[in-house]
Parts: C-alpha cells; sequence; structure tokens
C-alpha cells in the first residue's frame, strides 16, 4: 500500500477519513501532540493521540529522531498553524531514539556540531531545506539542458590530464605507497601502476567535453571533481560538483547569453518551487543576521536576491573596465581593499567582485577579455595579443559563479600557448586532434554546483550545502 507523504496530507481536504502516515518525530508534546516529519516538506503534521488509551511503555518509546506510523482521521485542526491534523487510532514504532544518547533534539544546535552528525544533521529543518533546494536545482538544471539540445555528458572521473594547469590533483594509483617500484634513475615507475601512467582525479570534465561537443554540438557535464587544495576556508570543498557545457559554433557572446539564460532559469524554478523552504531559509538568514554588525550583514532578504538576479539584466563590463572603476574606487584609494588595485593584470579577488556587482553597478556582472597571462592555456587569445576570450559571471554575497571562456581553435596559437607553460604536445595529443580535423569555433563554462546552492540557500559555509562535505584533514563518513 502506498503511502501518502507529509507534504501530500496537508494539501489534503479534511474529510475524516483514515490515512497512514509514516515518519520521524520532531517533538512529543504533553504525551498527547506527535510532531511528525517525513522529509517531504518543511512542515510537521500534528497527530493528536489519546494518551490515556495506549501502553505507557509505548509511548515512552515516542522521542524526537523515534521512527513511527501513524494510522488515524485526518480531520480539521483544532490549534493555529496547521489546516488538518491527525487523530491517531493506532501507532507503530519502526525504531526509537533514546533521548539521552541522541544528538539531535529540538534545540539550536551550532553548524559545527551539526557537521560532526552529518549523517543525522539532515533531520532538522535547516538542512532537510537546504538538500530539497539542492536536489530542485540539480533537476532544474537537467531540465534546462535536456529542453534546449544539449546532451548529458559523462566526463571521466580517473584522468591523465590536468584541465586547469593548476597541478594541485589527487594521484590514483595501485603501488605500494611504503616501497613503490622504481626506476633506475630512482624515480616512481608509474608504467607499473595499474593504468601505466600517472593518473589523478578529475579537476574539470571540459577538455573531454570539448571533444563531444565537436561531435554532437552541444553537450554539458554534471558530476563530481576534486581539487586537492590546502584550502580550509568557508568557500572550499575537495570534493565539489560542476556543470560544464561545450558548445560548438558558439564564440564569446553567445556563451554568455547562455550562461545568463541558463541561472536566470535554474533560480526561477527554485523560486516558484521550493516556496516553503526557501521562506524558512530567508527567516533563519535574517535571525542570524540580527547578530552581525550593521556591515556585515547583506543588503537584500534572500528571496529578494534569488529575484534580483533573475529579473536583472546582467551588465556585461570588460576586465580593463573593471580595473579602471576599481583603481579609481574610494576603497582602494582609501586602502580598504585587503589587495589593493594598482595595475592592470592584476588577478582580482572576492572583494572586488562583490564591490563591482552591490556597490558600483548594483545588479549582477559579466566580465570578459582577461589577461591572457591570468588565465588558462585553452582560451582563445584576442587580436590584441594580450587578452583572451574569458568570461566570469559575479554574483551578490558571493563573487565569481561562473567561469567560462571561448576555447583557442587554433592549432598553431594553441600549441605555442602550451610551449610557453611547457604543457608536454604529448601529454594533449587527442586534445590538439580536436585543432587538426574539422576545427570551429566553440566554447564553454563551468560552474560549481555547490557555490550556486550557496547562493540560493543563504546559508554561509560551502560545507553545509553539500551532504557529506570532503576538506583538509577530514573525510569522516
Amino acid at each position: 500500500m502506498s503511502v501518502p507523504s507529509v507534504k501530500e496530507l496537508l494539501s489534503t481536504n479534511p474529510a475524516s477519513q483514515e490515512v497512514v502516515i509514516d515518519g520521524w518525530v520532531k517533538t512529543f508534546r504533553s504525551n498527547r501532540f506527535i510532531a511528525l516529519n517525513d522529509g517531504s516538506t518543511i512542515h510537521n503534521i500534528q497527530c493528536v493521540v489519546d494518551f490515556e488509551n495506549y501502553d505507557e511503555q509505548l509511548l515512552k518509546k515516542i522521542n524526537t529522531g523515534s521512527a513511527l506510523k501513524v494510522t488515524g482521521a485526518l480531520v480539521e485542526s483544532q490549534g493555529r498553524g496547521q489546516n488538518v491534523e491527525i487523530q491517531v487510532s493506532e501507532i507503530f514504532v519502526h525504531g526509537d531514539a533514546d533521548p539521552e544518547v541522541y544528538p539531535i533534539q529540538p534545540k539550536k544546535h551550532s553548524m559545527e556540531f551539526l557537521r560532526e552528525q552529518a549523517h543525522l544533521r539532515v533531520r532538522t529543518n535547516t538542512f532537510s531545506a537546504v538538500m530539497r533546494v539542492r536536489s530542485a536545482l540539480s533537476f532544474a538544471i537537467h531540465q534546462y539542458f535536456q529542453q534546449n539540445g544539449f546532451y548529458y555528458f559523462h566526463a571521466p572521473i580517473v584522468t591523465g590530464s590536468d584541465a586547469e594547469g593548476a597541478g594541485e590533483m589527487f594521484r590514483v594509483t595501485t603501488l605500494d605507497a611504503k616501497r613503490p617500484p622504481t626506476t633506475e634513475d630512482g624515480e616512481v615507475n608509474f608504467k607499473e601502476d595499474f593504468f601505466g601512467k600517472e593518473t589523478n582525479l578529475t579537476v574539470s570534465g571540459q577538455l573531454e567535453a570539448e571533444a563531444y561537443a565537436m561531435g554532437l554540438g552541444k553537450v554539458y557535464t554534471f558530476g563530481p571533481t576534486f581539487r586537492a587544495e590546502n584550502s580550509n576556508t568557508s568557500r572550499h570543498l575537495a570534493e565539489f560538483w560542476m556543470i560544464e557545457p561545450e558548445m560548438a559554433f558558439y564564440d564569446l557572446d553567445d556563451n554568455m547569453d547562455l550562461a545568463e539564460d541558463f541561472i536566470k532559469s535554474v533560480i526561477k524554478y527554485v523560486l516558484e518551487n521550493c516556496q516553503d523552504d526557501l521562506a524558512f531559509l530567508e527567516k533563519r538568514l535574517l535571525d542570524e543576521e540580527k547578530t552581525k554588525p550593521q556591515a556585515e550583514r547583506s543588503y537584500m532578504a534572500l528571496i529578494e536576491k534569488l529575484k534580483f538576479v533573475s529579473e536583472n539584466t546582467f551588465k556585461r563590463v570588460t576586465y580593463t573596465e573593471a580595473i579602471q572603476i576599481l583603481r579609481n574606487s574610494k576603497p582602494n584609494k582609501k586602502k580598504k581593499f585587503q589587495f589593493p588595485i594598482d595595475e592592470w593584470g592584476a588577478d582580482l579577488q572576492s572583494e572586488h567582485e562583490r564591490f563591482l556587482v552591490e556597490k558600483h553597478f548594483k545588479c549582477p556582472v559579466i566580465l570578459f577579455d582577461y589577461p591572457a597571462k591570468i588565465k588558462s592555456f585553452y582560451m582563445r587569445l584576442n587580436e590584441d595579443g594580450k587578452t583572451v576570450g574569458a568570461m566570469d559571471i559575479l554574483f551578490p554575497g558571493i563573487g565569481e559563479i561562473v567561469g567560462g571562456s571561448q576555447r583557442e581553435e587554433r592549432l598553431d596559437v594553441l600549441k605555442e600557448k602550451m610551449a610557453a607553460l611547457n604543457i608536454p604536445e604529448e601529454e594533449l595529443w587527442w586534445y590538439l586532434d580536436l585543432r587538426k580535423f574539422g576545427t570551429a569555433i566553440h566554447s564553454g563554462f563551468g560552474l560549481g554546483f555547490e557555490r550556486l546552492v550557496l547562493f540560493a540557500t543563504g546559508m554561509g559555509n560551502i560545507r553545509d550545502v553539500i551532504p557529506f562535505p570532503r576538506t583538509p584533514q577530514n573525510a569522516e563518513f
């Protein structure tokens, strides 16, 4: 028998019909009122127990965290805050939760504590709301690309190439860590490793996605990526999910158009389909911000910020224009920036990006045409010989959320760029082949999924928008 969800029951007209519901106890008050939740909604359903008709030993098992099956009549609620409630006729305890040891009690817990209980934290209102929003965003992303003629492409997780050239990669090996085989020179002999060469966990599926875009036209990846950065910050994870579309015959303008339309579309989906969760997360954020100094508070509430992005045209500004604005800005002149902007060629930091979005333009910003020296080898060199057709999308409160570019399709130029960075041609022979056989202009971008979830939920730490965060010195669960 199919049991309805709490979400379904809460929107059902009460007609005293008998219903069955499964869920976990949020609270049990006065031996009479059970607040039951099954994860389908932020709201609980109230189950009213006539305790005099129940065995005391059974009632003792009804504690926060216990899993129950409740049978009873769905009736109009007499209390405030809900339209319907269940007059309980039968209770079955799937599993109890000893209040002496169950850690998720109905009180305020710190985020640090809940990270230590990552296997149970999804039972709290905050984390259930965040994870439902995360799920909705995932669906909206697939829906957008599928409806716009893209093919879902699964990039390899184990790779021999470093797409970002950052070198911060996790090695994949079956060699004995204590006594690896060595060459005559005393180096580790990776020819005896499982793949016969040095391999790593992927930092990006972009290069492989380019190959498939050059045959299927438009593809996108949505999968896990890994960075061995020793960054213990609220913005970094060692394992995270990336969305990377690649499009044949798209130039930089087409790329910017797509990225803007894509982001607006998925945010609109969440605004329409996650109203209860967003309302809860907005209230949570407002309560949290009351404890902060005025200068550190968001200048927009969560839902307002999401509408701000989905309803405003993104301002497009060249890197050169942005540098001029930043150099002449009050914070720069008064030395308020942690990283002062002195000259063209500086790599922009989050404080600069947020100034442009929040203070100067007061709308989302797309920066493009960056200095070649601070961008990756695969980005197309512009005619000026010093900038590349790269673009970053900047959001309020978060800074960069998307990074992309028109890719370098000219074989000779790509070879020159690789040589200048000491990237061996034999390592990327297949990538160069794409420029030898039917090359064409093409573009793509990458969006760190957790950054998007962070923005959509108003959470302050990226470790709180992924189920089991992987960070330096932490691979628990």
